[in-house]
């Protein structure tokens, strides 16, 4: 479902998840927080009727947390393992500790230890839980199972709607 869905007087909400590069080039976030306003914005975030999923990894996904929450959208955050925020850069804690806080919901995997199997299983998992993806993507092939590329090719075989994410001046380090 893409926007939101009138039935007689009832609204529905969209769920819209996030996959994209963990390593973009700090001179781009802003550029990328516009285009993925402009998305969330068409996806009825404005009115409070989105529900966003994120794994809150550095780079795109907590820029969608953070301009979701800005547009009064809900957060759902899916963590790949019990150790996900120990792995993170200690640059990044404070950003996600602050985004885990502003969820409506948390969901950790039963992995101890984060890694290639936890983080496809915390993708599969956004994807099964929403009905649009949007993937702050460069468009270049996956480096391995879990990447960008492997989510966006799994939500488009999945049918679910794609919005690619990727304005010009978005680069990765």
């Amino acid at each position: 479902m893409v926007g939101l869905l009138h039935e007689g007087s009832r609204v529905t909400t969209s769920t819209v998840g996030v996959t994209g590069h963990s390593n973009l080039a700090p001179a781009c976030l802003p550029v990328v927080a516009a285009e993925l306003g402009a998305a969330l914005r068409e996806l009825g975030a404005a009115s409070g009727a989105l529900t966003g999923v994120s794994c809150l990894a550095p780079g795109a996904d907590q820029v969608f947390a953070r301009v979701l929450l800005e547009l009064g959208g809900r957060l759902e955050v899916v963590l790949p393992a019990l150790d996900y925020r120990d792995r993170l850069a200690p640059e990044h804690v404070a950003d996600f500790d602050a985004l885990r806080a502003a969820a409506s919901a948390v969901t950790v995997l039963p992995f101890a230890r984060s890694g290639r199997r936890a983080y496809v299983a915390a993708n599969q998992r956004v994807l099964d839980r929403v009905d649009h993806l949007v993937a702050v993507w460069d468009g270049q092939p996956a480096g391995g199972a879990g990447g960008t590329g492997d989510v966006v090719a799994r939500a488009r075989a999945a049918g679910l709607p794609v919005r690619v994410v990727w304005p010009a001046g978005a680069a990765r380090d």
